[in-house]
């Protein structure tokens, strides 16, 4: 189990000689499994080039930085739920990120949530993430289990100024949201993590901001309103 913060993870993402493993073929953009070695450590991760990101309307190239900045955010707030993530400039097909590759066994959201009551607060603080990095893409798959601690993956669709929240986890729908996830939030209001404002226009920044300020004043997580507010495929 890798813990925050993450100096083994990053040294290897940012100074090991990487190789290409195999490329991930049902994935909608082009990514790869890399391997990573530096002396005698060794460890897989996912690369993204921005080559291979399809052309979106509604969000602009470059949804690494987006994938950085979920990272970014993630740690600010002490929570750890996404993977060491970086921005690799001088990689195989060029910029993009390179995230730490998660080991589980296969198991996601769906099958987590009835078989395992005890990770559900977990689940909670996922939910209250998405809803403030304004996650359009929170499928079941992109919800992994290493050993008793919850990853989230594939955050480039966030951080849109348009509320565009398309998830799986409503089951906790109109929950309060608890003190302790309040507090660690309140602190956006006033700041930003500086490396936000250089991965994310200012406009999405101060949406950011407003989202924080909801999670405030509204302290409880939103019902769907819409079938358009569940990602497609679920899985």
């Amino acid at each position: 189990m890798i813990t925050s913060p993450f100096e083994r993870e990053l040294k290897l993402l940012r100074e090991g000689d990487l190789g290409i493993v195999e490329q991930l073929v049902e994935s909608s953009n082009v990514g790869f499994i890399v391997d990573l070695e530096l002396a005698d450590d060794y460890a897989w991760a996912v690369y993204k080039p921005e080559l291979g990101e399809q052309p979106l309307w509604d969000f602009p190239p470059g949804l690494y930085r987006r994938e950085r900045a979920a990272f970014v955010l993630s740690e600010f707030l002490g929570w750890h739920l996404v993977p060491p993530t970086i921005i690799v400039e001088d990689a195989p097909a060029g910029v993009g990120s390179m995230q730490w590759f998660v080991h589980n066994n296969g198991e996601h959201y769906f099958q987590l949530f009835d078989t395992r009551p005890d990770l559900h607060q977990q689940f909670v603080r996922m939910a209250v993430f998405d809803l403030l990095c304004n996650n359009t893409d929170r499928k079941s798959g992109h919800v992994l289990l290493e050993e008793d601690h919850i990853w989230g993956i594939d955050h480039g669709l966030c951080f849109s100024v348009e509320p565009k929240l398309r998830t799986v986890i409503w089951d906790f729908a109109g929950c309060t949201i608890s003190d302790e996830l309040i507090t660690a939030v309140e602190p956006l209001l006033d700041e930003v993590p500086a490396e936000l404002g250089e991965l994310l226009h200012p406009v999405e920044i101060e949406a950011l901001q407003r989202r924080a300020s909801r999670i405030q004043r509204l302290p409880f997580l939103p019902q769907a309103r819409s079938h358009r507010q569940f990602p497609w495929p679920l899985v």
